[in-house]
């Protein structure tokens, strides 16, 4: 890639920008079409790891026992004023066995006696894929729901039950967020633009990309399965950096318009040279650092992370094509009050830069000091998989989960189901689950259809806490060798394990592209090496925020959540590199300003000066885009939600306005001409990358 090649294709895109806007229109009108479906389309399950023993058993108990695993449906029925043997109870039995037999994903149902006679379960056997699971539990919950009463309480209840009502839930959450999100976003650009035409153009930039994207995705969901998430997080990202880019981008052009008004064509083709490159870089890194969950053998991470990878190269591509083509004087029209078309610099950042030059090392101090003291909650940070108190209290899934955990112990909800191969004696694996520390009861083996044998086990303990999953290792390091230890339980620890075996994989993975992309880019040693630590500086914050919001219960009450205790299993890993993408989004276009001033004037003092003048404005708008999206997000959606939503939001907050603009111009006032240093033979192997038009 020369120079001036992003320059040369801004510039076509804005001299043909009619047969360009209209191509968009048309490519992503045609994908429109698809895009409302795809909500309908998605899965609620696919939290499971591949290869896994307990997929394992969850196959074979498909195959050989009528689909009763981890999958399978259970309708709990519950009277406090009459026993099971009441006519009025055996009815409501038979109604809610026919309204199971009705839907065809499910078997017959099996009936379960509670041990305090007033309560029964009915387990029905999953015939379809998880994802069909979930589907048929969506139809089925109406009709249950409609069987209780003031004195028989009937809820569904299950895996299939429980991401079903999630969805509901999310759902809710989603539609909620995005009436928030698009009119907080609208009134920030108008006041960070000024002008109303100006204002228009990130929110048509990023509804271009999100809706592009969502058109895809539907067409892959006919394929294969796609998680919920995978919307939620592609709305998010293509949302926030889609608005970003165009700030970025829109911020230089009515800059460089302002220099050469009668050169529209120079102006863009200055503008993409410029903060165009940068936000190409950023969106590369930002696909990096989402291509290394890829590594995570989980199809919900995939799927998540391959949705929103495609939802970011289309708004990246809508920005290097699209957006040249819209540019134009028009954009400083419908001008409000406070509007300015003035310099691109900003003599009130320049200002800035100045004061923190005298003072670079006691605000270096002073801000690293900070995000480490908010990075200490780290140290004792606790993860698990999200329990049944992710869900509202008028949820069926969750109503069923508690009485079954009220007639059966903690742990009946959440029974460890046990696969024994054939030729291998049950008895004496039932009698070794029995015995081990932390089992309340372990049913009879039941012979299954190819010759292995099921022992159904119920724990003392929640299926959420700790002790419960420590159970599981115990349970795996004594029975003999071929055993295979399942259920949801042992689903659970399975995705809990992974995900902490892959972290620093994944994180390892994203540091070390992270660093080669940034040499790659900026061409010094310092600065790439810098990059990385002070994005490790923000995520470090947001995570240590998030500590203390969720594991220690600090915002349940203002966020009306109950703490689980931990944070969910999949923050640390899959947040972390959401994290460290948006950190270096903010970095990248920085840095790649300041690196353009050096380049011009040699004058690495200049360089800070500069990069905070003609970035400080953009960069404050984005962050505060970026802050209300995801807060956004954190207030309405369910916990998962809201912990991504305060993670990430924290993320950009102490970012933008401590790392970015206080830290980074600190260092670099410290470091001088040593910050760009590269060794020659760097020079000779790496591209020659300018930022300088």
């Amino acid at each position: 890639m020369n120079e001036a090649s992003l320059g040369k294709l801004g510039k076509w895109a804005n001299g043909h920008r009619l047969a360009v806007i209209v191509t968009w229109a048309l490519f992503a009108g045609a994908l429109g079409i698809f895009a409302p479906r795809l909500e309908h389309a998605l899965s609620g399950a696919m939290w499971e790891v591949n290869g896994s023993d307990s997929l394992a058993a969850r196959e074979i108990i498909d195959e050989e026992f009528g689909g009763m695993s981890s999958q399978s449906a259970a309708v709990v029925l519950q009277s406090e004023t009459l026993t099971v043997d009441d006519p009025v109870f055996q009815e409501r039995i038979a109604a809610a066995a026919e309204a199971i037999a009705a839907e065809p994903a499910f078997g017959p149902a099996v009936q379960q006696l509670g041990p305090d006679g007033g309560t029964v379960m009915l387990q029905a056997g999953a015939l379809v894929n998880p994802t069909e699971a979930v589907r048929a539990a969506e139809r089925l919950n109406e009709h249950i729901g409609e069987l209780g009463d003031e004195t028989i309480a009937v809820a569904l209840t299950g895996s299939p039950a429980f991401w079903g009502d999630f969805n509901a839930v999310n759902k809710e959450g989603m539609m909620k967020a995005e009436l928030l999100t698009w009119p907080v976003t609208a009134v920030i650009l108008v006041m960070a633009f000024g002008t109303l035409a100006a204002a228009g153009l990130p929110l048509l930039l990023a509804g271009a990309g999100l809706i592009s994207a969502m058109g895809v995705l539907y067409g892959i969901t006919r394929f294969t399965d796609l998680s919920i998430w995978t919307l939620n997080f592609a709305m998010m990202f293509a949302i926030a950096l889609g608005i970003d880019y165009a700030l970025f981008i829109v911020s230089r052009f009515r800059g460089a318009l302002h220099v050469a008004p009668n050169d529209r064509g120079g102006a863009v083709a200055a503008t993409m040279d410029t903060a165009g490159k940068a936000v190409l870089f950023s969106g590369i890194t930002v696909l990096i650092s989402l291509s290394a969950v890829l590594l995570v053998p989980i199809p919900a991470f995939r799927s998540m992370a391959a949705g929103m990878m495609l939802a970011v190269g289309f708004v990246l591509l809508a920005a290097m094509t699209l957006l040249p083509a819209l540019l134009g004087g028009w954009i400083n029209r419908l001008a409000l009050p406070w509007h300015s078309a003035g310099e691109h610099r900003s003599l009130a950042w320049e200002r800035f830069a100045d004061r923190i030059r005298p003072r670079a090392l006691l605000l270096a101090g002073l801000v690293t000091g900070a995000l480490l003291l908010l990075s200490a909650p780290l140290l004792g940070l606790e993860t698990g998989m999200p329990g049944i108190n992710v869900l509202p209290k008028d949820k069926q899934a969750r109503q069923g989960y508690d009485m079954l955990a009220q007639s059966f112990g903690p742990g009946g909800p959440g029974p460890i189901q046990i696969i024994v191969p054939a030729g291998q004696d049950a008895g004496r694996v039932a009698d070794a689950v029995s015995g081990t520390a932390g089992v309340a009861m372990a049913f009879a083996p039941q012979p299954g259809a190819a010759g292995a044998s099921l022992i159904t086990a119920i724990a003392t303990t929640d299926p959420s806490s700790k002790d419960s999953s420590q159970l599981i290792g115990r349970l795996r390091d004594t029975l003999p060798a071929g055993v295979m230890v399942g259920g949801p339980v042992a689903e659970n620890y399975d995705l809990d394990q992974t995900l902490r075996d892959r972290a620093p994989i994944v994180i390892g993975t994203v540091l070390v592209l992270g660093f080669l992309l940034l040499l790659f880019a900026l061409q010094a040693v310092f600065i790439a090496v810098a990059g990385v630590i002070f994005n490790l500086l923000s995520v470090g914050a947001a995570f240590g925020v998030g500590a203390l919001a969720f594991q220690h219960g600090w915002l349940a009450g203002p966020m009306g959540f109950e703490s689980q205790g931990y944070l969910t299993s999949w923050a640390p890993l899959f947040f972390f590199a959401l994290v460290f993408a948006i950190s270096m989004d903010y970095t990248v276009f920085l840095l790649a300003s300041a690196r353009e001033h050096y380049e011009r004037s040699r004058d690495s003092a200049e360089a800070v000066r500069g990069s905070l003048a003609h970035t400080g404005r953009p960069i404050v708008a984005a962050a505060a885009v970026m802050i209300a999206v995801f807060y956004t997000f954190a207030i309405a959606g369910p916990l998962p939600m809201k912990e991504m939503g305060i993670i990430l939001g924290t993320a950009v907050l102490v970012d933008a306005f401590l790392v970015r603009l206080v830290l980074v111009p600190a260092v670099l006032y410290m470091a001088g001409d040593k910050a760009w240093w590269l060794p020659r033979w760097a020079d000779r192997i790496l591209p020659d990358v300018r930022f300088a038009h």
